[in-house]
């Protein structure tokens, strides 16, 4: 059985990285998403363990103190972290994983992780980003502000990824993410020796 591999979808908020992760696990529902933890208030209709855990500040750097998270950052005022403890069980048993850390946690998912498979999601322009930002209707003008700036941060870490989604229109967006998703269980640094055992018997 070949390791599951650890993919890290990242991107601006706003880029619309839930919209194309949940219909990626439309088309390939064996993917497990890896749901963060976050100090943010939900948003309407976001679900408790479905979208986020949502903890308090305190619990959030209690678990990273007790290093029960794989990265947290603070980003735009809020706690955001992975917990590591289902990935790496996932991981081990072949089940292929998706997390959406933003570029610093990225950073720190592949010094852990080396064979992580990074991913980054682009709007079609910062302005279409704005839009998107304002049209969620959840964000006040000073935080819109904060995360357009944030944006163009994170794209100077473009370099840092091994693929590059464009978000023009969601559906092509999310079958660029399962192409990338297929292709990579296709290498045959993965599937080759196990391939050549079931084949040959050896």
């Amino acid at each position: 059985m070949r390791p599951g591999i650890l993919f890290v979808l990242s991107g601006a908020s706003g880029v619309g990285k839930g919209t194309i992760r949940s219909r990626l696990r439309e088309q390939v529902p064996d993917v497990y998403h890896s749901v963060s933890v976050t100090s943010r208030a939900p948003r309407p209709g976001e679900r408790e363990g479905a979208d986020y855990f949502f903890r308090s500040r305190e619990q959030v750097e209690a678990m990273a103190r007790a290093g029960e998270l794989i990265e947290w950052v603070e980003y735009v005022g809020n706690y955001y972290g992975i917990p590591r403890r289902p990935v790496d069980e996932k991981l081990a048993r072949g089940r292929d994983v998706i997390l959406e850390p933003e570029t610093r946690g990225a950073k720190a998912v592949a010094r852990l992780y080396p064979q992580a498979v990074l991913i980054f999601v682009i709007p079609p322009s910062l302005e279409a980003l704005e839009k998107r930002l304002r049209t969620r209707r959840t964000e006040t003008e000073e935080t819109i502000r904060a995360r357009l700036a944030r944006a163009r941060e994170e794209m100077q870490e473009l370099h840092l990824y091994q693929y590059c989604i464009l978000n023009d229109d969601a559906q092509r967006a999310a079958q660029d993410l399962v192409a990338i998703v297929r292709a990579e269980r296709c290498q045959m640094s993965r599937v080759g020796p196990e391939m050549k055992r079931r084949i040959l018997g050896e």
